[in-house]
This record gives structure tokens, C-alpha cells and sequence, in this order.
């Protein structure tokens, strides 16, 4: 029951952060910070 209980709180803590990163912008930095690296991968950038 314990294991149930810490394992449901720590799932509904992570869809709580990135629900929050959501909504203030975070994914749009991630994706851009994403695109970058990718660029200088394969020497673009």
C-alpha cells in the first residue's frame, strides 16, 4: 500500500512540474535549445 501511495504521488508531482512548464513557456525553450544542438550536429550552426 505504501509503494502504491509514494508511486502515485511521485507520478502526480511530475504531471503537476510539466503541466506548470507548460503553461509558462518551458516546452517552447526546450524545443528551440533541441532544434540548436541538432543544428550544430550536423554543422549548420
Amino acid at each position: 500500500m505504501k509503494k502504491k501511495l509514494i508511486t502515485g504521488g511521485l507520478i502526480l508531482a511530475g504531471l503537476t512540474l510539466t503541466a506548470i512548464g507548460i503553461v509558462t513557456g518551458g516546452a517552447t525553450d526546450v524545443l528551440n535549445k533541441a532544434i540548436r544542438i541538432c543544428y550544430e550536429c550536423i554543422g549548420i550552426g
